[in-house]
């Protein structure tokens, strides 16, 4: 298996996925062979489930379809197929990736005809080689930290997936701060929805029947392009990613 630094041009690009992962808080850097080796369902680590992983590797191959755009991807420990869903208008907006060239994927583990793929929520090209390294290294530590916390859990406090996320209460607070008021409650009732497919636009017109809806969707377009919110089943349904 390669796994040179190969091209380190290109620009970076941020988008939001398209599918519904129930449970779990939180992002983790891990190495490719730590999702393929996992159990069916969101990445779990020592009892503690993640709404996201954070994997870096080299684009091998892109195919790409009416739906979505399939990325293969890379690093020294594995391969793994991540999906980028594509909406009506997506394909103008889509990741601007060139094969050979190493990127960042945040995203969901989901099954998938007996093998585990990556459903990409946020994609940004690497152009720093230090971040490879760098990657790696917090791979590492989200493994032993998850275990050191573990250990602790076992004999006097059970860990809290804010403790063991990468991303610590304080960021998630910090991640939302910049909201105003209408944004904060549309992110909120959003957040609230427990079902599988998320809350509905037409649902959120009903609850917040003083925005407008041009308005309405305007706070969920840049919810959306900030990180907060995707779209699951469709583009009228949203998810939080917190």
């Amino acid at each position: 298996m390669n796994d040179s630094f190969g091209d380190f041009n290109g620009t970076q690009t941020a988008t939001a996925g398209a599918t519904k992962e129930s449970s779990g808080e939180g992002i983790i850097s891990l190495l490719v062979k730590q999702i393929l080796d996992s159990p069916e369902g969101n990445f779990k680590m020592f009892d503690v489930t993640y709404a996201l992983v954070c994997v870096v590797g080299i684009v091998r191959n892109v195919e790409t379809s009416s739906t979505k755009i399939t990325y293969t991807l890379e690093d020294h420990s594995g391969r793994i197929d991540a999906h980028y869903w594509l909406e009506e208008g997506d394909a103008i907006k889509a990741p601007d990736v060139m094969i050979n060239n190493y990127v960042k994927i945040y995203g969901s583990v989901r099954p998938q005809a007996g093998q585990k793929v990556l459903m990409v929520f946020k994609l940004i090209n690497v152009l720093d080689p230090n971040e490879v390294c760098t990657h790696v290294l917090e791979a590492l530590h989200s493994r032993y930290k998850a275990e050191e916390y573990h250990v602790k859990g076992n004999s006097s406090q059970a860990p809290s997936d804010s403790t063991m996320s990468n991303v610590s209460a304080s960021q998630s607070n910090a991640i939302v701060a910049g909201l105003d008021s209408k944004q904060l409650a549309v992110f909120q009732a959003i957040k609230s929805n427990c079902s599988e497919e998320g809350i509905n636009r037409r649902e959120l017109k009903a609850k917040f029947s003083h925005i407008s809806q041009t308005e309405l969707n305007n706070i969920l377009d840049f919810m959306i392009s900030e990180g907060h919110i995707y779209s699951s089943i469709d583009p009228d349904h949203f998810i939080c990613t917190m």
